[in-house]
This record gives structure tokens, sequence and C-alpha cells, in this order.
């Protein structure tokens, strides 16, 4: 029995009461029921923190004929006391973990009463830290107001949920998964775990190797499975079967760009009940070598090295009660179509359900799994620990056997932390004793329920067991780099560093102006009003924006051309980063931006618009990912034409260089053929600086392979800022034809067209953005409404129009 529909969720001053829908979350149910304003429109964020701050229950009642039943609940999100017909039958501390109760004592045949209690998750968080022996600090320790509601590292939840310098802070609360009611049995299939076990890379073997875990007596029982179209019986023994699956030719899965996602069915029976899986057959290495250099850090699938390009992942919505699967289906999707293969699933955010992993084994996407910790201390008692090391055991039983799962890291910057305040920096020891306490803890737990598993101690992190700078030493390990955001320093700083793996770097831009239009009044569309600014949670981020377009673009005329180059710019910037990065493979073998997603509308780091919404970043990120790309690092008086190639194998490729002026007028200055490796960049073509005249850019295209597997692509690189260039209107003249609800816009140009961008009303896919056009050039656009009744309208944008006022 599913307890799903038919419960009220009300507070303990009696004022509010509503129905809800389980799974559901405290402000999406009072805003769904009509009694709160919209959580994300203007300021109410400020109006609403209240809910968090009381107490609250969720009721219902359920008939049964059969007393003899267990509670199966996942999911239960804050501090939740469970209450069975007055008896309190659990008592749940840890949002990333399910419960099984034995409710055979306290229900009854015929109707029975089941309540949730939510605890406030801002007292239980006071009460808790109250409760040490010694302050544990967290982030809103700070004191920046990025994080306002404080002690969410006492709490085993979502740490964003108190806020975040992208995130609304409500501490929303209330069930994420199910509430089952099941028959208490005598045995069940309890969990399984999943083996590979691959003989040689080269001779295409693997055994697979099937343990199903047992709860309860099932002595002798036979356990039927099957996988890879065979079938074994295996024998209860000690509450453990197993069975071994030897698989002669597999169809080996693939990160996407480098192969195809073949998925093979399991299925392990036992008395009435079921288990399957899907299994990508595949073998995953973490390469952490000592070189000339410092030592490696690079991903090896099937033997091949894989350069990883990918973005962070955060909640898909700051209100669980929004998810959409679909829509989180969307989110993955762009992230494949802009040629990612990683995602990196941040540690503040949540394990995310079965179904997304499932999504990431099919589409190609490798997972770096951080465990849940983020930017706090925590505690390091035996009873936080011993929950810790439940929620640890139970996620990686879940989840172990996806093709997807590359690396699991034990944090995210927890090591940074531990320099960040004043209690640690007093008493470094004891703090880091406790650091190393809880990872530890997280470790061992990792390997005894997979010892295969490919463990990184934290993010960043120079290499196990040193706890140096992860920000700034470029030599080992994985970095983050934000000394270009936070420092304000200018784009050419990402080439000062040569990481080995990059796993965070981002730049702001503005959401969309049709995101904008969803939370601000007309009069509040600018950078600073109030409503403006409490959209921007990152302490000096609107002059951060602001003065990065001094330096580079003349200002903009007016607030949408504002967000317009404010994307511009964070494409330009995050294209610096990466396309120098690539040109250093072997090098640096991975770059993740941070970030992809948006939790609500805000101003941010993302490349995705919330609700799925493609930036001007995502559109630029979707070339400079590119399996094959021709890239420019100025350096030594030269400009240094790279090819980059990350298919897997050797690929001929044909540049032709361009010098163009800003009417448009092109000479030839260069062309080369080269056959591109995949295993290093290789240099193409060095151009001394003076190539160029002062009004002349690059314009570079090539084309690479042959036949049906023959691919384009182009790109321009300018040397100086683009303020330094008097542009000329391009004058882009469009026609827009509608076919059968796909809307084609054809553009063409009079003169030099720059980060030419098409703007629709309403959200869909446009399926080319932030390009560059040449004289007399025609482009044709195409977008796709998401919803088909919607009629768009369009806007054209670029450089010379939003920074010199003609209108298109």
């Amino acid at each position: 029995m599913r307890l799903t529909q038919n419960w009220t969720f009300y507070d303990d001053t009696g004022h509010y009461s509503v129905p809800v829908t389980v799974p559901f979350d405290s402000v999406s149910a009072l805003y769904d029921a009509g009694k709160i304003d919209d959580p994300y429109w203007g300021r109410n964020e400020y109006d609403l923190r209240w809910i968090s701050e009381r107490t609250w229950v969720a009721k219902r009642q359920f008939e049964l004929t059969d007393a003899n039943i267990e509670l199966v609940a996942e999911g239960l999100d804050g501090v939740v006391d469970v209450v069975v017909n007055g008896t309190t039958v659990l008592n749940a501390e840890n949002s990333f973990r399910s419960y099984r109760v034995d409710l055979s004592e306290v229900a009854k045949i015929g109707t029975n009463d089941i309540e949730l209690q939510f605890r406030s998750v801002v007292a239980e968080g006071a009460a808790r830290q109250a409760a040490q022996t010694f302050h544990i600090p967290g982030i809103s320790d700070r004191n920046d107001g990025q994080v306002p509601i404080a002690n969410g590292n006492m709490l085993r939840k979502t740490q964003c949920d108190f806020g975040w310098d992208w995130n609304i802070a409500l501490a929303p609360f209330g069930v994420t998964g199910a509430l089952d009611i099941c028959a208490k049995t005598q045995a069940r299939l309890d969990h399984l775990h999943i083996a590979q076990e691959h003989h040689d890379i080269e001779s295409d073997s693997v055994t697979v190797i099937v343990t199903a875990h047992i709860a309860g007596d099932a002595e002798g029982d036979t356990v039927e499975m099957s996988f890879g179209g065979r079938t074994r019986e295996a024998q209860v023994k000690g509450r453990v079967a197993q069975a071994k699956f030897f698989i002669e030719a597999p169809e080996f899965w693939w990160p996407a760009g480098q192969g195809m996602q073949p998925l093979y069915d399991l299925e392990v029976r036992m008395r009435d009940e079921v288990m399957e899986r899907r299994v990508g057959l595949r073998h995953i290495e973490l390469v952490v070598q000592e070189d000339d250099a410092g030592t490696s850090f690079k991903f090896k699938v099937n033997g091949r090295e894989v350069f990883a390009k990918g973005a962070n992942w955060i909640p898909a919505d700051a209100l669980s009660g929004r998810i959409d699967r679909e829509e989180v289906r969307d989110l993955l999707q762009s992230a494949v179509d802009a040629n990612m293969n990683m995602i990196r699933i941040w540690g503040g955010g949540r394990y995310e359900p079965t179904w997304f992993y499932d999504m990431c084994d099919e589409m190609g996407l490798m997972i770096w799994q951080d465990f849940m910790f983020s930017c706090n201390l925590y505690p390091a008692d035996e009873a936080f620990l011993a929950n810790v090391e439940a929620e640890v055991r139970e996620n990686v039983r879940r989840m172990h056997h996806h093709a997807c799962m590359a690396l699991w890291c034990g944090d995210n910057e927890l090591l940074g932390a531990l320099t960040w305040f004043d209690e640690s920096k007093a008493n470094r020891d004891r703090y880091l004793v406790m650091y190393d306490r809880l990872n530890r803890t997280l470790e061992k737990a990792l390997k005894d329920e997979d010892p295969n598993a490919i463990w990184w101690p934290s993010s960043p992190s120079p290499g196990y067991f040193n706890f140096g700078d992860g920000w700034h030493d470029d030599t080992s390990g994985d970095m983050h780099f934000w000394s270009v955001w936070h420092e304000n320093r200018d784009f050419e700083h990402y080439r000062d560093i040569k990481p080995r793996f990059c796993s965070e770097f981002g730049f702001q831009s503005y959401p969309s102006n049709r995101i904008i239009e969803t939370f601000t009044d007309a009069k509040d569309r600018n950078i600073a009003a109030r409503v403006f600014e409490s959209h921007q949670k990152n302490a000096g981020g609107n002059e951060r924006i602001a003065a990065t377009m001094f330096r580079y673009f003349r200002f903009p005329v007016d607030f949408p051309n504002f967000v317009y180059l404010s994307q511009v710019q964070q494409g330009l910037a995050i294209k610096t980063a990466v396309t120098y990065w690539r040109s250093l493979k072997p090098h640096c073998m991975g770059a993740l931006v941070w970030q992809l997603n948006d939790t609500w509308p805000v101003c941010s780091w993302s490349s995705l618009d919330y609700g799925g919404g493609w930036k001007l970043l995502h559109h630029m990120t979707q070339k400079f990912y590119a399996p094959v790309s021709v890239v420019v690092n100025p350096e030594n008086g030269k400009d240094h034409f790279k090819v980059v190639n990350d298919t897997g194998e050797n690929v001929d490729i044909t540049v032709q260089i361009a010098a163009v002026n800003m009417h448009g007028v092109a000479r030839p200055v260069a062309d080369a053929t080269l056959s591109a490796w995949a295993s290093k960049a290789l240099d193409l073509v060095s151009l001394d600086h003076g190539t160029l005249n002062d009004d002349e850019i690059y314009v570079f295209t090539w084309q690479a392979g042959a036949g049906e597997d023959a691919v384009t692509g182009g790109d321009i690189y300018a040397p100086k800022a683009w303020k330094t260039y008097d542009l000329v209107n391009p004058e882009i003249a469009h026609t827009i034809v509608e076919v059968d609800g796909v809307y084609e816009i054809t553009l063409r140009a009079q003169a030099l067209g720059l980060f030419v961008a098409v703007e629709a009303s309403t959200q869909g896919r446009m399926s080319n953005n932030a390009f560059a056009m040449l004289p007399n050039q025609e482009v044709k656009v195409t977008f796709v409404p998401q919803h088909a009744d919607e009629k768009p309208q369009f806007t054209i944008r670029d450089l010379y129009t939003a920074t010199y006022g003609a209108e298109i």
C-alpha cells in the first residue's frame, strides 16, 4: 500500500492546514494551496522563512485487513518523528536515508492513524549546535549573507537548503520519496552487489558477479538470476546467494562521444520478489601517477584515456516538490547535446534518485559523485558518524552498479573550510582530526560496500593524504580555480595555470531576459534594484559583472542588452579557460564548469537557465567542447593554433585561417593539414602578433575526417578587448518561416556580425546562438517551442546593436 494521497499538512499554530500528496515539500505545498505567494517572485523569500521555524504535521489514515506489516519510508526530509496510532515508531534525522519499521505491535485491523511530525529544522539545528562541547562552525558563520540560516551542518539534510551563493534560503522540508506499507515477511531480497571482472581489455571478455543479500531467514532457498540472456540458480547460504555470468563478446558501455551505451538487463528473483537492474559493461580507472609536472589525474575507460568535459550539477530545483523527471531528463540531455561526458554531483545538494542515474547510464554521462558534505565543518561524535555510515552504505548499495558511476568523492571544499573560520584557524588540529574521522568513515563504508569503487578524498585535493591548497596548486590532483571570478581578474589569467583536472571554475551572468520577467516587474529590471539584488546571492557579484564589461566592452545601451552582454562575457570567460586547458592535453585531462543548472531564477554561473533554456554560454559550450576543435593560445609574441581531438581515433584535419576586419573583408593568412592524434593536442601553425592589422580579428574554419564521419567547424579569435575595435553595423536582415510548429529564422549580414543571438519570448530550443556572420553569409537558425500552442516573438541581438544602439 503506497501512502500517496489524502494527507493533511498543518502547522503548530493552527493557522495553516492544506492537503498534500506524497512526495511534497513544505513551501510548495502552501503555495499550491494558495496560502502563500510565489516564493520565487520578487523579494517574497524573506517573508516565507517563518515556515521553517515552526513545527508541522502531515497526517492521514489507512485501512488494514492484516496488521503484520512494516512501514518503508524514503526521503523523510528534515527531522521527522513518525507516529502510528499514537506511538512514536521512528525518529528520522537523515534526509538521505530510507527506513524500514516493524509496525506489527502498533498496527490494528481496520482504521489506522499515521502522523509525520516535522520538527523545525531551524530550531533543531540550533539545539544540536548548542549540545556540542565546542562550536562547530559552518558557512553561515562567515557572515557574508550568502547562507543566512545557521547550523545546517548539524543536520543530514541538503546543505544548500539553508541558502548558498546561488540558492534561495527557505530550509524546506517534507518527503522526497515514497511511504509504503508492506507485508512483514520471513525473508526478502535486501540489496544486490554487482561486480565486473575485466580479464583483459584487449580480449573482450567480462565476468559479471551478482551477489544477492537476503534480509531474514531464507537458508537453502533458490534465487534465480538472469543476465545477458542466461539464467543461473543460486542457493542462499548465510543470507547470501551468488551467481557468475561470463560474457565472451561484450558490448562495452562508453562515455558520450566515445561510443555507444548498451545496457544489459539483470533480473533477480526470490519467491515472489523481483529486483531488476540495467548494467553497462565498462572498466573505469582513475590514473594518479607521478610525472615530470607532478601527479596526473585522468580517467581511463575501457583502456582509453578520456578527457572529461562537463559541468557541476546542483539540485534541479530549490523546492523538491517542483522537481519533474522529464525536466531533469531535458537538463541532462542538454549536457550531452553540448558535448559533455561528465557531470559532478556537488556535495551540498542531494544524492539523486535512481532514475537519474538510469538516465545518465543511457546518455553516457559519467558521474563524479560527491558525498553530501560541503563548505562546512561537521560533528565527529559516534552518533553522527554512525548516521553517516548508514547513509553511505545505503546509497552505495543503491548506486554502485551504474555504468555512469566514475568516482566517489568525500566532500566539497572541506579542506578549505578548515582555513575559513576563526575556531579552526585557532585550533586546526582539533578540527583536522574531526575531518579525518568523517573522511575515514566515508572511505571505509564505501570500500566495505564496493571494494572496486574509485575513491577521491575531497574536492579540490592535490592527492591522497595531501592536505595542500587545491585552489592554487596546479601540479597534482583536481583543482578549483576561482581567481578570475572572486578576485576580479582578467580572463587571460586562466592561461596562467596548467591544471591536471579542474573540477570547478566559473563566471557569472544574468538569467535570460525571458526568465527575468518571471520574477520582476518592469521597474525592477535594473541590477541595482532591490528585487534584482535579492536574486543575486553572491556578495559583490553584480559589481564584478559590470566591472568586467568595462574591461572588455563598450557599455550596453539598455538593460536587455546588459543581460545579453553578461551572457556573452560569461561565455568568453569559460571559453578562454576550456580552450587553453584542452590544448594542454594530456597534461590536463578534465574541465568541469561550475555550473550546469539553476535551482530557481537567479544570477549565477549556470549555462542553463532555470527551467532548462540554453544561455549563450551553453551554445558556446557546445562548440568549444566539440570532439574535434581548433584553439588559439597567445604566447611569447605569437598566436599558436592547436588541434584537439577527443574522438579516440586519429583524424585528418584541414584548417583555413583568415584575417577579417570589422567590415567583414577577409584576407587569407594561413592554411594547414594535419593528422590529429587522439592522445594529445598538436601544434598546427603559429602566427606573429603582427599578422593582424589593428582592426582585424582571426576567423578560421576546419574540416575533419571524411565521408559520413566528416565534421566541420569554425571560430573567431580577437587578440584585444572588444571595446578597442570600432564596430560596424552588420545590418542583419532576417526572415521567419513556421513549418509544422518549427520556426526557421534566416539571417543575412552586410558587415561582420559578432555574437549574433536570437532570443525567443517563449521556452524552447534554439539550434544555434552566439555565432559570427560574414557579409552576405546566410545563417539558418531553427527554434522549437516547448509548448506547441505558444507563438514566440523573436529578438535579434549582436555586439554592435547591444553597445551602439542600432535597432533590428
